[in-house]
């Protein structure tokens, strides 16, 4: 029962080791996370503008290019 435990401390152990990033990386991300939300905001001046929500969403889509998973940049809420 001890050898299993210590494999489970140590296996969960070397997975929280192997997520951390480089400074790197979460630099990259935070940039990242910064592009999407100025794509967002954009998106929001679309539609406070009164410009239709299908373009206002290609508009989105089209900046997020890259940054983010899925076609929302992101982010999906209910309608």
């Amino acid at each position: 029962m001890k050898r299993i435990a210590f494999f489970l401390i140590t296996l969960t152990l070397a997975g929280l080791a192997g997520a951390q990033h480089s400074n790197k990386e979460t630099l990259e991300d935070i940039a990242r996370h910064r592009a999407m939300a100025e794509a967002h905001e954009a998106a929001a001046k679309c539609l406070e503008s009164g410009k239709k929500p299908d373009q206002c969403t290609k508009a989105l889509q089209t900046a997020c290019k890259g940054l983010a998973l899925g076609k929302y940049c992101g982010m999906k809420h209910a309608h």
